[in-house]
């Protein structure tokens, strides 16, 4: 029998095109999937190959460990977007845990972003103990409701919006057209968003299938009284029968984009309003989202998953600071301590809503946090009072980190809407 390979025999490295079904069948034993693939699938999926962007851990032959990242647009507060790198398919074989396999692969791949010039590396964390250790931090969070139709206290004889807006249900290939458009509108003013592209639209939409067990939604399309497209939603129907032939249907929202209140408005009420539904699941939504008090009766949406969603990593802290907006004027000197090498310092905020400027400084810091802390501050979700409260901040001067939060929090909470 061989010996266990040691860490360093394994090959850490870009995979070639060639080893891209090696390289996707290890992603799927990683995240516990039916390790077959159908060539469908490796055909639809090699179309985002990207050379050099997808490593890959090799133990005499055999992928062991995934890793890729590709280029993202993250909306920071305000509405600009940054450059991010965008990590994904991270995967470790169970046969090869605890070598710094991860480890090697993350150095790797944010060495390079650093060198590209992005300003951020983004990811959705599986577990939450393993990446705060690589300068990532939680910055937004996700909540997900379910509506009890009945309870809710809304109009049974609703037949539309009331504002003399309009909603259609439309195809597939109408969403590809009109989605993009909205999207965008959408992402500008939403701290936390990213950007789709066009392989996006075509999955979400069935016109590019990597699972046969997919199936098509209804989409629904919102028109304002201007004929303006303000709203998008996509949603699907179980068909559950009680005993005594009385509906008790689920409708699931897949996803749901308003550019204004009255366009969340007019699609919740239209999904709840649909005959047969008796509960609606809205699927991932901003913690502060306006659905539960769009309705009569609020308690009729109890939240079924709180949890931490997009996690980041800042990687030019100088940059991301001076890419956002700030309500308030004020300077702050922050210590910023890093984990590789990459990113770190001390640095010299000063911010008003006419702009910010961000310079290393070698004044006394006012306040010292690691990067997933500054990261969580940076998209305005959390508090730095909070944050000193559990240890996780340091005050250098009295009053540091309300400084921090009149600053850096923001009115609205950031929300990714997606997963990548």
């Amino acid at each position: 029998m061989p010996p266990v390979s040691r860490a360093d025999d394994i090959d850490i490295r870009p995979i070639a095109e060639a080893e891209f079904a090696d390289w996707l069948r290890a992603v799927n034993t990683g995240f516990l999937r039916v390790p077959a693939l159908t060539e469908e699938e490796i055909e639809g999926r090699r179309g985002k190959f990207v050379p050099g962007r997808y490593l890959g851990a090799f133990d005499g032959g055999r992928c062991v460990a995934t890793f890729k990242s590709f280029d993202q647009e993250l909306t920071a507060v305000g509405g600009a977007s940054v450059p991010a790198d965008a990590i994904s398919g991270v995967t470790v074989t169970a046969t090869h845990r605890r070598r710094g396999l991860l480890s090697r692969l993350m150095a790797r791949d944010l060495a390079a972003a650093k060198e590209r010039g992005d300003v951020v590396a983004t990811l959705i964390a599986a577990e939450y103990p393993i990446y705060g250790r690589y300068g990532f931090g939680p910055a937004t969070r996700m909540s997900e409701w379910t509506i009890d139709v009945p309870r809710a206290g809304l109009d049974a004889r609703w037949a539309g919006p009331a504002d003399g807006g309009r909603i259609d249900l439309v195809e597939g290939e109408d969403i590809r057209k009109l989605g993009p458009e909205l999207h965008e509108r959408v992402r500008r003013g939403l701290p936390g968003a990213i950007d789709r592209d066009e392989t996006w639209w075509k999955v979400n939409t069935g016109a590019l299938r990597f699972d046969p067990s997919w199936k098509p939604p209804f989409f629904a399309v919102y028109r304002s009284a201007s004929g303006e497209v303000d709203g998008l939603a996509a949603y699907e129907v179980d068909d559950d029968w009680g005993d005594a032939k009385q509906p008790l249907n689920t409708a699931t929202v897949r996803w749901l984009l308003g550019a204004t209140p009255a366009a969340e408005r007019a699609l919740w009420e239209y999904v709840c309003s649909i005959d047969w539904v008796v509960k609606v699941k809205s699927g991932w939504r901003a913690p502060d989202d306006l659905l539960p008090h769009l309705l009569p009766d609020p308690r009729a949406a109890a939240i079924t998953s709180l949890a931490d969603w997009l996690w980041v990593r800042i990687l030019d802290v100088v940059r991301a600071l001076e890419a956002r907006t700030y309500e308030a004027s004020g300077a702050l000197v922050l210590e910023v301590a890093g984990v590789d090498g990459l990113t770190g310092g001390r640095y010299r905020l000063e911010a008003s809503p006419e702009g910010a400027s961000c310079t290393p400084t070698t004044e006394s810091a006012e306040l010292e946090l690691g990067l997933g802390e500054l990261a969580a501050l940076w998209l305005g979700d959390e508090s730095a009072v909070r944050l000193a409260a559990l240890g996780r901040v340091r005050e250098e001067r009295a009053g540091a980190a309300r400084k921090a939060d009149a600053l850096l929090r923001t009115s609205r909470r950031p929300w990714c809407p997606d997963m990548f």
